[in-house]
């Protein structure tokens, strides 16, 4: 009788792990909040908004994890977008003459590397709406752990953009310069577009809820910062947001 009652036991506990590890789910960290950011690539003014974010997106697979937001150290893949804001001459009129530039939201992918004290990524995504052109992105955080759920980090930033992309937010057509009056015709080549710094913070409210905000520094670089567009507003370029976080897993 007992015999019986062990093996189905044993089998039920098989059957539970099996089920656990072929479990297939998703997880992501979402960000609500305000920010302020240039108009456009190249305002002198900031433009105040609110922000929106998807971070550490992690698809489970028959028992194997794929993307960011695994809890340990090291290596591993990771997601990353952009939403870039439509550019209308209407809204500043600086910009008379050139065409709108549409929004954009670019999708990618790239690694990261995680420890206590340093992170690292080197992402790329393509404009899948909007520009569609490729860019590259690349960084790295001291990381600082003052007080308890509290993470601060600091470190370089940097951006590259192809060919299609510069010339998308940095040239000007003979026609738009033609029809702007001010601004000089020009070509912008594709290779480094800024470079610059992020100051970031997050503090853990408890195991799904969160604060988190940064403010980065950048400063065009190369082409870009010899376009008209820049010449006439600014090189450099100061972002600020803050925002509410939720971690978010669903199982399927």
């Amino acid at each position: 009788m007992i015999r019986p009652l062990l093996t189905a036991a044993t089998a039920l506990a098989l059957l539970t792990s099996t089920s656990a590890a072929a479990q297939t789910g998703l997880s992501f960290t979402l960000r609500g909040g305000v920010a302020a950011k240039p108009g456009y690539f190249g305002s002198d003014e900031l433009s105040y908004g609110p922000d929106l974010a998807v971070s550490n997106l992690q698809v489970s697979l028959m028992g194997r994890d794929f993307g960011g937001g695994a809890p340990g150290y090291g290596l591993g893949m990771r997601g990353s977008f952009r939403y870039i804001p439509e550019r209308s001459a209407d809204e500043y009129g600086e910009l008379a003459g050139l065409d709108d530039v549409d929004a954009s939201l670019e999708l990618g992918a790239g690694l990261g590397y995680t420890s206590s004290a340093f992170e690292a990524f080197a992402d790329v995504r393509y404009g899948v709406i909007g520009h569609e052109s490729l860019v590259a992105e690349v960084g790295a955080d001291a990381v600082f752990r003052p007080l308890g759920g509290l993470t601060m980090s600091v470190g370089p930033r940097m951006l590259f953009g192809s060919e299609q992309y510069s010339d998308t937010y940095f040239g000007v057509s003979a026609a738009e310069s033609a029809a702007s009056g001010t601004l000089a015709a020009y070509e912008a080549d594709g290779g480094p577009v800024s470079a610059g710094v992020e100051l970031g913070m997050t503090y853990d409210i408890n195991q799904d809820w969160g604060v988190d905000g940064a403010v980065r520094y950048d400063r065009f670089v190369g082409s870009a910062a010899d376009s008209p567009i820049v010449e006439q507003g600014s090189d450099e370029q100061l972002s600020l947001r803050i925002g509410v976080t939720r971690n978010i897993s669903l199982g399927f």
